[in-house]
């Protein structure tokens, strides 16, 4: 535990409205600490265009504020307009890190230090230091390791390593927009539905148990993540970076009970109360850090 343990605040994976994107921003550059805010597009390149106009002062008023600004890529880049916009972002000199959550990014990235995103494929020592040798200087894990795997990958690691520990995980990604069909919408004309489910679209089994959540093109977890009651084992096994993932909740208030519990001040079962009330609508999960199913909640020490 000799490195202070830092939060980073996702990219929002919702289709918000672009005033509501902007304000949420500007209150995280205000009032939230975290250290690292990501920003950018990362599901649906159909929202780019709404995102832009705002993006600029976003993040003007994040960098001013102090906060470390990275910019998140898509997840899935099937067009040459999405490959030349990939292109762009990952050859601009802004002065930012650029965080790859395509591999085809991460290889436009090459020799250049980047984040290896989350919804890359990265389970084993090999493939991570692959992606170091590309240029990753920070990599955020896959939600699905134990924490075993975890460490191993954390001691490997000649960058940073980062893990999932708040809100609805991103699970996969598809060229079809589940939204747009769950209307009787083809994706050319989805009508942008999605923005009707700010924290996604609740998807049950055939015995009505909720199951998934769906984001445009993207499947989620219904369950949002809570790694509190995990947060000291992991920073006493070596993991210094956790990520939260914006909900439609306060997240300055989300992540000032990570930022108490990491620095001691809070036990991880009150700050657990406390999230469970400013998350009244969420089930929460951690299977996955303990090896079990990723829906349940286990309460076991790591």
């Amino acid at each position: 535990m000799t490195h202070p343990a830092k939060l980073t605040l996702g990219p929002v994976l919702f289709n918000w409205r672009p005033e509501a994107f902007r304000d949420f921003y500007f209150r995280i550059a205000d009032e939230a600490c975290v250290d690292t805010v990501c920003v950018g597009e990362v599901v649906c390149s159909k929202r780019t265009p709404f995102l832009a106009p705002v993006l600029p002062e976003v993040i003007e008023r994040l960098t001013s504020a102090g906060k470390e600004v990275v910019l998140s890529s898509l997840a899935l880049i099937m067009t040459e307009r999405e490959a030349n916009e990939a292109r762009q972002l990952a050859t601009a000199d802004a002065g930012f890190l650029v965080e790859a959550n395509d591999i085809s990014v991460a290889s436009m990235l090459a020799g250049r230090p980047f984040v290896a995103g989350p919804l890359l494929n990265i389970y084993n020592e090999g493939t991570l230091a692959a992606l170091e040798e590309l240029g990753a200087v920070r990599t955020c894990l896959p939600a699905e390791l134990p924490a075993d795997i975890l460490v191993t990958l954390a001691g490997a690691a000649k960058g940073e390593i980062e893990i999932q520990a708040f809100g609805r995980l991103p699970l996969a990604i598809s060229a079809r927009c589940y939204h747009a069909r769950s209307r009787n919408l083809a994706k050319d004309g989805c009508q942008y539905v999605c923005a009707e489910d700010p924290d996604g679209m609740a998807v049950d089994t055939l015995d009505d148990e909720p199951f998934l959540a769906v984001n445009g093109t993207q499947t989620m977890s219904y369950h949002y993540l809570d790694l509190l009651h995990e947060l000291p084992a992991l920073r006493a096994r070596g993991i210094n970076r956790f990520r939260l993932w914006p909900q439609n909740v306060d997240m300055v208030a989300v992540a000032a009970l990570y930022r108490a519990v990491l620095d001691g001040a809070v036990e991880p079962a009150d700050a657990a109360d406390q999230l469970a009330a400013l998350c009244p609508r969420a089930e929460f999960s951690n299977g996955y850090v303990h090896g079990r199913e990723g829906h349940l909640f286990v309460e076991a020490d790591l």
